[in-house]
């Protein structure tokens, strides 16, 4: 599924916004191809334990094809070495939001940081995407329903800012789909409503991705897709684990089903989808919908509601 010519890509790192109550202020990367107008903006998530130095097969895929990419990096990364016992923990889920929510406040200042992009967003035009732990956050945007393990409640954080998503590899429904290990370490994961997750995004799941986190297997991180409301798309990843082919970065350890066509497809699936949604380019879209449906390809199955 080719696309146009990729643009170089220029990015400045690391940026950062003051961000008062969080205990360190927020550091990002902002990647932007060299060309164009009116770029469209892809707010991107990490998973845990990750920084805005991973993910370059995505972000430097989808910068270099028409996308201004911002990655914050979260509370829980290994960058930042929070002691085991930091209060801030049991609220990693909830930081990470508000880490969102600040790019988009300070979007316009971000973007002036990078030599010659300020003119050329379309700050109209803004999708959220997540890996892992990051599908979660940007699906927080979209509407999805965290129940709070602190205070036992959920609220709406979503941002109309954000109008679709990209979810990656994420978590689905809690209660008795948990694991022991998953109630106990990862409590953000007990209660969680896709009912209102009603914008439209993209879920993309590996057939493969049997985490220790749920008692359902590779199918449990479809449920951001079966469990919400359309307009949806699943592309389904035939023998991917939870990295997909290798999106978390070149030569990452934890890469472990390293498949250079399986991360082309997600490259190429998820670059067509942001195009489409956003409405730069609906053209390699359709070619995808057509070429994955019916689950007869050997790499993938894409389907829609």
């Amino acid at each position: 599924m080719p696309h146009a010519s990729p643009s170089p890509v220029v990015s400045v790192k690391p940026l950062t916004l003051p961000a008062p109550g969080r205990g360190t202020e927020l550091r990002l990367r902002v990647a932007a191809p060299a060309t164009g107008e009116r770029l469209p903006v892809v707010l991107f998530a990490h998973g845990f334990g990750s920084s805005l130095e991973g993910y370059g097969p995505l972000a430097d895929h989808w910068a270099a094809r028409g996308f201004v990419v911002i990655q914050p990096t979260h509370l829980d990364s290994k960058a930042l070495g929070l002691a085991a016992d930091d209060p801030r923990r049991p609220r990693f889920w909830r930081h990470r939001v508000e880490d969102m929510k600040r790019v988009l406040d300070d979007l316009g200042a971000l973007v002036a940081h990078v030599p010659g992009l300020a003119e050329r967003v379309d700050t109209g035009r803004i999708a959220a995407a997540g890996h892992s732990f990051g599908g979660q956050t940007a699906g927080v945007l979209l509407g999805l329903r965290v129940t709070d393990p602190e205070t036992g409640t959920a609220q709406d954080l979503s941002d109309a800012r954000v109008s679709a998503g990209v979810l990656i590899a994420t978590a689905g429904s809690g209660g008795a789909d948990l694991t022991p290990f998953a109630t106990t370490h990862l409590p953000w994961l007990r209660g969680q409503d896709f009912s209102a997750l009603r914008r439209p995004a993209l879920v993309v799941a590996g057939d493969a991705d049997d985490l220790p986190l749920s008692v359902r297997g590779a199918e449990w991180t479809q449920d951001p897709y079966t469990l919400s409301p359309g307009p949806k798309s699943l592309l389904t990843v035939h023998g991917g684990e939870h990295s997909l082919g290798g999106i978390p970065g070149y030569g990452s350890a934890e890469t472990t089903d390293e498949n250079p066509a399986r991360l082309a497809l997600v490259q190429d699936v998820t670059t067509a989808y942001l195009h489409d949604v956003l409405g730069t380019d609906g053209t390699a879209w359709s070619r995808a919908r057509a070429e994955l449906a019916g689950g007869a390809h050997p790499l993938g199955r894409l389907e829609s509601k």
